[in-house]
């Protein structure tokens, strides 16, 4: 597999290898000792899988505490994924990533605890599974506006399905800075990589 710092060092690509034929093709999703040396860290517990349709947007959430890394991949059609770094301290605070993630590029990102994720369904239909590093607590999950103007996303669709509370959420900046993870707040999180970054 690949490994690729995004322009937030601490969320990465993983091209994991794929194995084509006449029949279709093959590829193994998550080694933890392939992980481990790409210089990943890992401890996942509980592994998701949502199921949305087109102009579907889940975001931007995150827990805090009880942060969760996650690894997310597209089973099948294709979504534009996006990380925003919430951490306070963070030199990238208030920064967002994002990359298509899909059944044909087979990419995955990897998003550390720390950092607000979300993403929006660009196919007719798209099943995402994500891995997580901290089983899910409904009493820490928080949103954010997914479409803060301070945040910069260039989202490729205007106007999304969201869920009932997602249009009220807040601005990151007006977010009390005792409800945002700060940079060790969650220290065996997924996602931190060593200098040594491919494999």
């Amino acid at each position: 597999m690949n490994v690729t710092r995004t322009e937030l060092p601490d969320v990465v690509v993983i091209e994991p290898r794929v194995f084509p034929d006449d029949r279709g093709s093959f590829r193994t999703t998550f080694r933890p000792d392939e992980n481990a040396a790409a210089g990943l860290e890992h401890g996942f517990v509980q592994d998701n899988v949502s199921v949305s349709r087109r102009g579907v947007l889940r975001g931007l959430h995150f827990q805090h505490p009880n942060g969760q890394g996650k690894l997310v991949y597209v089973l099948c059609g294709e979504v534009f994924d996006v990380a925003v770094d919430v951490r306070v301290g963070s030199p990238t605070f208030g920064r967002a990533v994002w990359r298509t993630l899909s059944e044909s590029n087979h990419l995955q990102m990897l998003v550390p605890a720390g950092f607000a994720h979300g993403f929006v369904v660009t196919s007719n239909e798209a099943v995402v599974a994500y891995k997580c590093t901290r089983y899910y607590a409904a009493a820490s999950e928080q949103v954010i506006c997914w479409n803060d103007p301070a945040l910069a996303i260039p989202w490729p669709l205007r106007d999304p399905i969201l869920a009932a509370r997602d249009p009220s959420a807040p601005l990151l900046g007006d977010v009390p800075s005792a409800r945002l993870p700060g940079m060790d707040s969650d220290p065996s999180v997924a996602g931190r990589v060593a200098p040594a970054s491919s494999g």
